[in-house]
């Protein structure tokens, strides 16, 4: 039996319907709006595994190209591996979702939702988003659920609800938020230097669409949702609880704040590995084990949660709005076009800037659409940076932590017109403990500053954390990871001087307040500034050249009329400055000419080559002119590609000169005067030797 909702968005309505398509899974929704469609499957495994302590949950978002009637590009004409955009959508489900599955199902959980049609309009993915929320939520997979998400943009003052492609390029701030319809659970977004003001208020214009969202699926689920499937939970108790706790609790709270992470870390080890001996026998069994490390875990959660709320003492001795030590240097590696280090305490980046051409940008083939992009940011994570032995890759995290930093940093890039390279950053994670997503956006934009790159302003990056008790809370800046897994809130925020540049949110518990996110903006806005002005400090301003290493490129603008003479019968003329100078010349019909040279000089020479051909002898100019041929008469002397004119042999000296080849030979390079273009377009020249120009007239 086919089941269906609807609910009015702007002139379209947004269709969940279930009970025709994909009737095997556990849950399955078809979710159109307008031409825009998604199929989202929810699935769990046929057993239940005890005491996991995780979700076994995975989010594959996927998207044909047959939904916008495409084939794909390439020798191989089929879907392959996820691409960045791909990766980065199923993530933005994931993170809303995933705290809301119980672990004591024990299940393997799949959503897989398929962007089948696109109208290349409307983004898919917020449809994505609500309809692997619905097919959960109908399903019979326990979930406390139903999320729903938003897409909110500020545009000429305005909010504008899921916007279009459109209206997402033009617009000053884009985010995605998504909650249940308690509260915000997740925010992500960039923006060109918005106010504080300007997010709470797009915060608050997205609570009232996931709201509605969320009982659009309650109200679906009351028509045809499948009775919940039983928890699992763990009948088994932990032998000698009480005795343990009272052992290791006060033991705990010493350790866990001794500075270092490391040192840290062995402290907490020393603590339990004195318990572990003691309780060897009962902890053999693997599951006591589990409940022994579930103890400790618990155990740190609540030290660490109650020493900030009640003493607003944090792990590392620090008050809730201190920032770690902050250190950055520039230039660190000499053949790389821009280097910068930025360590904040443990935390460590290197950011480097490669600058190319217009034939390094990254070319993207997606459903919506081809596009270009010329400046790249690639985040690495090597297990080494904290302090483990892993594998080597990139992972959903690598891509979704560069795709932060990116957004945060794009708006203050100059445009192609103004720097015509495309910039390449990549952030080498060299040590880790809270935030390396922002720390890759301030040493982004030191290596950037360095390479030369013209950037509006430098932007820096700051995560925030919350731990509340429901009647307290606080709100911590720059938080160590610690902080991070054991709080209620990450929230990283990178901006400007003058406001905010990318954003990103993931909360744990029901909901956050307007007040806990005024207050938390604010001090991150400090934070902000603080890292900011140790930064500029550096470097504030970009360096007067570029890199020797780097390519050159020359723009230079030619008369409509003389694209013609440049290229050359047969591209005769371009082709024989690229290969003299190995360069590559780009002409455009509005007579722009792009020379793209491997280095300075190979360029500027290219350049005065085509400004040779393009343009008119100018009467009283010297130019560095070759000879080309001798007569009794004279040396006839090319001053432009192309372009000869006669030095007469009376022009050639102030004293009398017998024999021409007596001053001049063949291929010498001389400055020359342009005395005049005489009426048949002849043009007659003087020989500017030592002495200066010979000839009067």
């Amino acid at each position: 039996m086919v089941t269906r909702v609807t609910y009015r968005i702007g002139d379209e309505d947004l269709i969940l319907e279930t009970g025709r398509l994909a009737k095997q899974a556990n849950g399955s929704i078809y979710a159109q709006y307008a031409g825009s469609a998604v199929i989202a499957t929810a699935c769990a495994s046929s057993s239940s595994q005890e005491g996991l302590d995780y979700v076994p949950l995975t989010v594959d978002y996927n998207e044909k190209y047959y939904a916008a009637g495409k084939i794909p590009g390439g020798f191989i004409k089929r879907e392959s591996r996820p691409k960045d955009k791909e990766v980065l959508v199923s993530r933005l489900i994931d993170r809303p979702m995933r705290p809301l599955f119980d672990k004591s199902f024990g299940r393997d959980i799949q959503i897989v939702p398929t962007c089948v049609s696109s109208d290349m309009v409307n983004p898919p993915d917020i449809l994505a988003v609500i309809a692997s929320s619905a097919a959960v939520h109908i399903s019979d997979i326990p979930f406390n659920g139903p999320v729903a998400a938003a897409r909110i943009a500020w545009i000429d003052g305005q909010y504008v609800i899921n916007p279009t492609f459109e209206q997402i390029a033009k617009a000053e701030m884009e985010i995605v938020v998504a909650g249940t319809a308690e509260g915000i659970t997740m925010v992500e977004g960039g923006a060109h230097e918005v106010s504080e003001e300007v997010m709470l208020g797009a915060l608050d214009k997205a609570r009232e669409f996931i709201k509605a969202i969320c009982g659009l699926q309650d109200e679906l689920r009351s028509k045809c949702g499948k009775d919940k499937l039983p928890l699992n939970p763990l009948k088994v108790e932990l032998v000698h609880k009480d005795e343990i706790k009272a052992s290791a609790y006060p033991r705990l709270s010493e350790a866990l704040f001794v500075a270092g992470k490391f040192e840290r870390r062995a402290a907490c080890d020393a603590v339990r590995g004195d318990l572990e001996a003691k309780y060897a026998e009962q902890l053999s069994d693997s599951m006591q084990k589990k409940l022994f490390d579930a103890l400790f875990e618990e155990m740190e959660y609540d030290i660490l949660r109650s020493a900030i709320l009640e003493k607003g003492v944090r792990v590392d001795g620090r008050s809730t709005e201190d920032i770690r030590d902050i250190n950055c240097e520039i230039g660190v590696l000499s053949r790389p076009h821009g280097s910068a280090v930025f360590t904040r305490g443990e935390t460590q980046s290197l950011g480097v800037t490669t600058l190319g051409t217009v034939f390094d940008e990254q070319v993207y083939d997606d459903i919506e659409g081809d596009r270009r992009e010329n400046f790249l940011l690639h985040y690495n994570f090597p297990p080494y940076s904290v302090g483990e032995v892993g594998r080597m890759g990139t992972g959903r995290r690598e891509i979704g932590h560069g795709y932060l930093a990116r957004r945060s940093l794009e708006p203050m890039v100059p445009s192609r017109e103004a720097f015509p390279y495309t910039i390449r950053v990549v952030s080498e994670i060299l040590e880790s403990n809270g935030s390396s997503s922002m720390a890759s956006v301030c040493s982004g934009t030191l290596s950037m500053l360095h390479a030369g790159v013209p950037m509006k302003k430098p932007v820096a990056g700051i995560a925030m954390g919350l731990i509340t008790d429901g009647s307290k809370f606080a709100v911590l800046s720059d938080i160590l990871g610690e902080e991070d897994h054991l709080g209620d809130m990450d929230f990283k925020v990178a901006g400007t001087e003058e406001g905010i540049t990318g954003f990103q949110m993931d909360i744990k518990i029901a909901g956050v307040s307007t007040e806990i996110m005024k207050k938390a903006l604010e001090q991150a806005k400090r934070g902000r500034l603080h890292i900011l002005g140790i930064m500029n400090k550096t470097i504030s301003k970009p360096s007067a050249e570029i890199s020797k290493y780097a390519p050159r490129i020359e723009v230079m603008k030619i008369e409509t009329d003389k694209i013609g003479a440049l290229i050359g019968p047969g591209g005769k003329n371009i082709k024989a400055i690229s290969e003299k100078y190995q360069v590559t010349i780009n002409t455009e019909n509005d007579g722009t000419v792009t020379i793209y040279g491997k280095n300075a000089k190979c360029a500027l020479d290219a350049k005065d080559a085509v400004k040779g051909i393009v343009e008119d002898p100018e009467v009283g100019r010297i130019y560095d002119g070759v000879v080309k041929r001798i007569m009794d008469f004279g040396a006839f002397i090319e001053i432009l590609p192309g372009k000869e004119g006669l030095c007469h042999i009376s022009k050639l000296s102030r004293s009398r000169v017998a024999n021409v080849s007596d001053v001049v030979k063949e291929g010498q390079k001389i400055p020359v005067k342009l005395l005049e273009v005489d009426k048949m377009g002849r043009l007659n020249l003087s020989y500017v030797d030592a002495l200066g120009d010979n000839a009067d007239s």
